[in-house]
């Protein structure tokens, strides 16, 4: 799913960023994955309540996502690990706003064929700076865990859009629901202001394991 050169900006994200505040929390590379989700004393959660999908039992894995583990090994012998929600501080509000930003427009879209010559869904990270909407996604995650977000956190999702068509995105789980980071959209939204149909996910405790949604998130917001 290429980009659109519309933007479309969430009412209710607006009341939302209005509360992000002026002050960051500087963290460390190395220190980052054990104090970002950390309270700091003068930095409070955002009170907001955006819901979560809801999801049903183990479904099957997107032929992508086994495709690119078996390019990069690496990238997915990895251990199961406790499910973890980042805490939505302003701090990280503007970190995943920044990240989206930064991926929209450092990547050109293209669309699968014409990048790879297969109609086979491959993904990957931008490499040569192009790719669709799998490359953005990942692209996203990688990025939020060199940030010390927690990868149990950061869900590589598979949705229909808004034209019935497939599409892939970033699922952010937070303290206060679900987030979403999206190549057609530069606005960090919740998932339920998307309209898109929800598929299936990663699991929060192992990557390699997707899990069923089939909802609706909401109305799209305008």
């Amino acid at each position: 799913m290429q980009r659109s050169s519309g933007v479309l900006t969430s009412s209710f994200l607006l009341g939302l960023f209005s509360l992000i505040g002026a002050t960051a929390l500087s963290v460390g590379p190395a220190a980052a994955q054990s104090t970002l989700f950390k309270r700091p004393p003068t930095m409070k959660p955002i009170a907001v309540d955006l819901h979560s999908a809801t999801v049903g039992g183990r479904t099957s894995v997107p032929y992508g996502w086994l495709d690119f583990c078996h390019r990069r090994p690496k990238e997915c012998k990895v251990p199961a690990l406790q499910a973890t929600n980042v805490k939505l501080t302003a701090q990280n509000m503007r970190t995943l706003k920044r990240v989206n930003q930064k991926a929209n427009r450092a990547i050109k879209p293209v669309s699968n064929y014409d990048h790879w010559g297969t109609m086979m869904d491959h993904w990957d990270y931008p490499v040569d700076g192009k790719g669709d909407c799998k490359i953005y996604a990942l692209y996203k995650r990688k990025l939020l865990m060199e940030a010390g977000f927690p990868r149990q956190a950061l869900l590589m999702t598979v949705v229909r859009d808004l034209n019935n068509e497939g599409h892939t995105i970033l699922t952010v789980k937070t303290d206060k629901g679900d987030l979403v980071l999206d190549n057609l959209v530069d606005e960090v939204r919740p998932w339920n202001a998307t309209g898109y149909y929800f598929l299936k996910r990663q699991s929060q405790q192992n990557p390699n394991i997707w899990v069923s949604i089939n909802q609706r998130g909401g109305t799209p917001k305008t």
